[in-house]
């Protein structure tokens, strides 16, 4: 028996790869209506396949069976190798030489993932996952930009999972809950395309949605299609094959194929989608299972009819010209990181570091949580000390400030419970915080604040608020009181916050939240002439938020969270102010510390701290705590491998 089958509208001309699940984005080339014809593959009831895909970069094909086990097939459908078990749902990454294979033990109810060797035609030992609390429906594989191996749960009721299970070409020793996933109530299918980062899973009375698959993405989705009357689908939103930027998405009870393509491409997403093709499966009761893959004369596709198990193959004509996808930013581990803070919600903000003066591995990092107060971290990310003083948002400090016959090293942090500065002594032996006095200030929203001493060794501070005025202050202590001079006042058109001053060009950089970065001359007696650093464009994504300067003998950089893509850029801290290039706080596996991303707050020292930070730290404020989910915290990074991956001078 064959099936012929016409579009209603012309094709996408696509590649589509299944098998690796990293498409390559294409262009429309639709000089004719392709058709596709189906025949049987296999005979009825040769094999009771549940599910079924190719493996990467080969003819051959796997098989899930809940009677036959976990199968390798040839391209004629004969079995190479078994896997002995009782399974369900598939999808595979290629890993090296090896592929691996996600699928579910229907008898255990459990997740696994196995490796299987083509060549040598053997399976390895199963990594399980541990038991689920609800029941799993569907199952799909997700390689980030930094080779990290995720699965994703899809479960009823909503529950979906996202976990860690490799690295490389190689498994975990144990998987890893990276976060929760909300997803639709009568979802089983999903796919992720990983050169998009794109999670999509369909929702059987609905239609089909795309969610950011990325652990450190938020949670989000946007509709793909949706069923009649909102859409096009008539039934139902089934299974579902990848395209370049689209989908290939079957109607299984209306027996139909349904093509979606994303609009704009991978290099601007969130566009939506538009349908490109609709072709009816004359023949075929209930196509439940598909998988496609790419070949030299066009599309191998399979198609598993549920009503009687019989599988069907045939061969689209489509053809692409691949445009490039988005670039990928260098991923940078975190190697240790700070308890979570004490409240919930969007809490920490913003760090510092204080220098120990003779035992730098003594050093500490400050941080802000502004629904409680000031914290304060040894290098390990342990918590010593907590200030319940309010509500404080951003915190900087310098060393050597007299107050009354001390010495001491200062804090000032912008307490935004009093639209005033909240200052703090600093023990220079110890590292023990004490409160060190309040100046209040005219802000009627205060925000971001930062420190400046010039070589005269005058101590100034400058604070902003989200109206765009900056209020410069000179901060001293002859009494052991401090107290506060208003010196200048200046300001930008819209909101501000992240701010640091070079002590050694005696020159200010602010951060204009939608607009980009500034430099100023830092002195009081000087006007405040803004002179453009970066806009916001390409590489700085708004907001604009912490500014940290990295000062050695030999380069200085300005380092600047772009939260809108979850990156940091690094300039030259001196014009014409050069970019050296951009990258993000990636996930340690093997430490099992998350990414970081909308990052608020960030510090970073050239200083030798000893161990890993001999060369310096990097310190950034991590606004969605995962692996496993809690309040938020801060993020301690090398910067010796920030040096690496950027390959900085």
């Amino acid at each position: 028996m064959s099936i012929l089958l016409t579009p209603a509208r012309s094709l996408l001309a696509a590649l589509i790869c299944l098998g690796s699940g990293a498409a390559v984005a294409g262009s429309l080339s639709a000089s004719t209506d392709p058709s596709l014809t189906l025949k049987p593959w296999l005979p009825k009831q040769a094999l009771a396949i549940e599910a079924i895909g190719f493996v990467p970069g080969t003819s051959e094909r796997l098989a899930a069976s809940e009677r036959d086990g976990l199968l390798l097939l040839d391209a004629q459908g004969q079995e190479l190798a078994r896997l002995k078990g009782s399974f369900n749902g598939l999808d595979s990454r290629a890993a090296g030489q090896q592929v691996l294979v996600a699928t579910l033990d229907s008898q255990r109810q459990q997740a696994l993932l196995v490796s299987l060797d083509p060549h040598s035609r053997q399976w390895g030992q199963p990594l399980y996952l541990p038991p689920r609390d609800f029941p799993v429906n569907g199952l799909c594989l997700y390689r980030d930009e930094a080779s990290n191996l995720f699965l994703f749960l899809v479960g009823e009721e909503g529950k979906g999972e996202q976990w860690l299970v490799g690295a490389g070409s190689r498994l975990s020793a144990t998987a890893q809950r990276v976060r929760g996933v909300p997803l639709p109530p009568a979802a089983q299918f999903c796919q992720v395309d990983d050169g998009a980062n794109q999670l999509l899973v369909n929702e059987e009375n609905v239609g089909w949605w795309a969610y950011p698959a990325h652990p450190e993405a938020d949670v989000e989705r946007r509709p793909v299609a949706m069923r009649a009357p909102f859409g096009e689908v008539a039934k139902a939103a089934g299974a579902m094959a990848l395209v370049p930027g689209g989908v290939l998405a079957l109607d299984p009870k209306a027996a139909r194929l349904h093509l979606y393509q994303q609009q704009g491409g991978y290099l601007q997403q969130g566009e939506g989608w538009s349908a490109r093709a609709a072709l009816a499966l004359p023949g075929l009761k209930e196509p439940e299972s598909l998988a496609v893959q790419a070949s030299a004369k066009g599309l191998q596709v399979l198609v598993r009819d549920d009503d009687d198990g019989q599988i069907y193959q045939g061969r689209l004509d489509w053809q692409a010209t691949p445009v490039p996808l988005a670039p990928v930013l260098p991923n940078v581990p975190a190697l240790s990181q700070s308890e979570p803070v004490g409240r919930q919600g969007d809490a920490a903000d913003d760090p510092a570091i204080w220098i120990h003066p003779r035992q730098p591995e003594l050093s500490r990092v400050l941080g802000t949580n502004k629904k409680q107060g000031l914290l304060a971290y040894d290098l390990q990310g342990k918590l010593l000390q907590e200030l319940p003083v309010g509500r404080l948002n951003n915190v900087d400090l310098r060393p050597n400030f007299k107050l009354g016959t001390q010495v001491v090293d200062l804090a000032v942090a912008s307490n935004r419970d009093h639209n005033s500065l909240s200052l703090f002594s600093i023990d220079r032996a110890s590292g023990e915080l004490r409160e060190a006095g309040e100046i209040p200030t005219p802000l009627k929203e205060i925000y971001g604040i930062c420190l400046f001493q010039p070589a005269s060794g005058e101590l100034y501070a400058f604070a902003n608020g989200k109206d765009g005025s900056f209020l410069q202050y000179r901060l001293s202590a002859p009494d052991g009181r401090v107290q506060g001079e208003l010196v200048r006042q200046f300001k930008v058109d819209s909101q501000p916050e992240g701010c640091v001053a070079d002590d050694q060009r005696q020159r200010l950089f602010l951060g204009e939240e939608d607009v980009g970065v500034w430099a100023v001359d830092a002195r009081a007696d000087q006007p405040a002439n803004l002179a453009s650093v970066i806009e916001v464009g390409p590489q700085l994504h708004a907001d604009v938020e912490g500014l940290a300067l990295y000062q050695s003998e030999a380069h200085d950089y300005l380092v600047i969270s772009s939260q809108g893509n979850d990156s940091y850029v690094v300039l030259d801290a001196e014009p014409p102010f050069a970019s050296r290039g951009a990258f993000r706080v990636g996930l340690n596996a093997a430490a099992g510390i998350d990414g970081a991303s909308e990052t608020d707050g960030l510090e970073v020292t050239s200083a030798n701290l000893g161990g890993p930070w001999s060369q310096g730290l990097l310190v950034v404020q991590d606004g969605r705590k995962r692996m496993p989910e809690q309040t938020q915290n801060f993020k301690f990074v090398p910067w010796a491998e920030v040096a690496r991956a950027l390959k900085l001078p």
